[in-house]
């Protein structure tokens, strides 16, 4: 393990591929878990530095999909990431708090399903236990643009993303609205073949409502009350599937909640985390 402040990748080989992991801080050991398309160093931004001050020890890494780690192409599921989670976690020596977003925390939940000697505690930001009609049609769409090779505008690509992903509180914000354009933009549109096979998870996507009836680690489900992406009715119907979860609701705050609103987030992870070290 690395000490606070330092972030140095490392490789491990865990169910016959590469991941890409950074280890940093002293104490308890979370695990966080990163959405669609997106690599682990996201969390580094807010949710990392908070984490390792608060004493914990905080490995982030890029799920299979995301070079540097095997981008495997030719396609996986998601038990497949859900094993590379457990894999990491008794590769660092687990048991494990973890925290996942989106396809992350869906991750999360089939962890402390599947796996409930890996996990201490788990908390699921902007998660889902089932398909909707809207999200089978916004993946194949995000399918479909990079099968038949088109390639968005750039400021529309940054308007639509920002629109989906951002509170209108946020945006009303002519300043922030304008950085967050920016930042998006630089961005680009992502596009690999391992995103492209991450998409394809969505694809065949089951309710499992049902099934986290029986997970028994402790859990905090946080929606985010604007989110366009994965609506917070959804987190909710996760939270009152799992025996004794936590539900919270912020207000002000997208799909990318734990960017707008870090403190809100990070405060809600560390009172649940304190409590179940």
């Amino acid at each position: 393990m690395t000490r606070p402040g330092a972030v140095r990748p490392q490789t491990a080989t865990l169910n016959s591929i590469t991941v890409s992991y950074t280890d940093v801080g002293v104490g308890p050991l979370v695990v966080m878990v990163m959405g669609t398309g997106s690599p682990g160093r996201v969390w580094h931004a807010h949710q990392q530095p908070a984490l390792v001050k608060a004493g914990y020890r905080v490995v982030t890494f890029d799920n299979r999909g995301i070079a540097p780690s095997s981008e495997c192409a030719q396609g996986f599921t998601l038990a497949d990431m859900v094993a590379d989670t457990a894999a990491l976690i008794e590769h660092l020596g687990g048991p494990a708090l973890v925290v996942g977003t989106s396809l992350g925390a869906r991750i999360t939940q089939e962890l402390a399903l599947s796996r409930p000697d890996l996990v201490k505690a788990a908390v699921m930001l902007a998660t889902y236990g089932r398909p909707t009609p809207m999200l089978e049609a916004v993946s194949q769409g995000e399918r479909e643009l990079i099968d038949k090779n088109i390639t968005l505008p750039e400021s529309y690509h940054a308007a639509l993303t920002a629109h989906m992903n951002l509170s209108p509180h946020t945006l009303s914000d002519d300043r922030a609205a304008r950085d967050w354009l920016d930042i998006i933009g630089f961005s680009g549109q992502t596009r690999s073949p391992g995103v492209r096979a991450q998409l394809d998870l969505h694809d065949r996507e089951q309710n499992r409502l049902a099934a986290y009836r029986a997970i028994a680690v402790p859990c905090l489900v946080v929606g985010f009350a604007d989110d366009r992406t994965l609506p917070p009715y959804l987190a909710k119907e996760v939270a009152e599937a799992i025996p004794g979860a936590v539900h919270r609701v912020i207000e002000r705050a997208g799909h990318y909640g734990y960017i707008e609103r870090p403190d809100e987030v990070n405060s809600l992870i560390l009172e649940f985390f304190d409590s179940n070290r």
